[in-house]
């Protein structure tokens, strides 16, 4: 999985003129250009008591290629997300195709809201990764013959799997990637637990080193703040 930031306007500073416009006026456009270490406390402020809207005033573009059953579980978070995806009705889809690694834990263990995950046996991983390889070959062959035999590309697409990987573009401002990282990451100092699947979870840390470079401070308030989007 990949996830390439291809452009962005986003600052600690954007939080920051945002945020004193209520007292400032037009005049809060001085804070573009101030250092915005010196007001590290104010983005910490706004972060703690949860003054969400000066977040929004910025923007982060990701392009990002992974399975589609990843980009289906993406979908759900639409309140401050754009997207893109590649169509299988206008291209030919490659056989690029998802196997999990041995660092892919495979086995779930306890009921449904209290469950663990843990590493499965030589002998599991061995079938998983023939069995899904097996089965990637057949359904891309059975979608190869279907275009050969002059079928639609949006028809013969649906014999592929959703372990085939897929790409798009990702829109969002830094307070929808947090409402995103809170629910679609672990980390230790999340005030509310977070169960992602591990896939998911990949994409959103790689996303999240990326954010942490552009808005320093920002991430630094939310991770000292539970890790809960303001």
């Amino acid at each position: 999985m990949t996830v390439d930031l291809v452009k962005h306007s986003a600052g600690d500073s954007d939080v920051l003129w945002a945020a004193r416009v209520s007292t400032a006026g037009e005049q809060s456009l001085a804070e573009m250009t101030k250092d915005p270490e010196r007001s590290k406390g104010l983005i910490n402020y706004l972060m703690r008591d949860r003054h969400g809207s000066p977040f929004e005033h910025n923007s982060m573009t990701f392009l990002i290629s992974a399975p589609i059953f990843v980009f289906r579980e993406f979908m759900r978070h639409r309140v401050g997300w754009s997207y893109n995806e590649e169509s299988g009705r206008y291209r030919e889809l490659q056989p690029v195709f998802y196997v999990p690694d041995a660092s892919r834990k495979l086995v779930q263990e306890g009921r449904p809201g209290k469950y663990v995950f843990v590493d499965g046996t030589q002998e599991q991983q061995d079938l998983t990764e023939r069995t899904m390889t097996e089965s990637y070959g057949r359904s891309y062959e059975a979608y190869q013959e279907m275009l050969a035999a002059g079928v639609a590309r949006e028809v013969a697409r649906a014999v592929l799997p959703v372990g085939l990987y897929s790409s798009m573009y990702a829109t969002c401002n830094a307070r929808s990637l947090m409402h995103f990282l809170g629910l679609r990451t672990q980390h230790e100092a999340a005030k509310v637990p977070s169960f992602p699947q591990r896939e998911i979870e990949m994409v959103g840390e790689k996303m999240e080193e990326q954010w942490a470079r552009l808005m320093p401070l920002t991430h630094a308030a939310f991770n000292a703040n539970g890790r809960v989007a303001p």
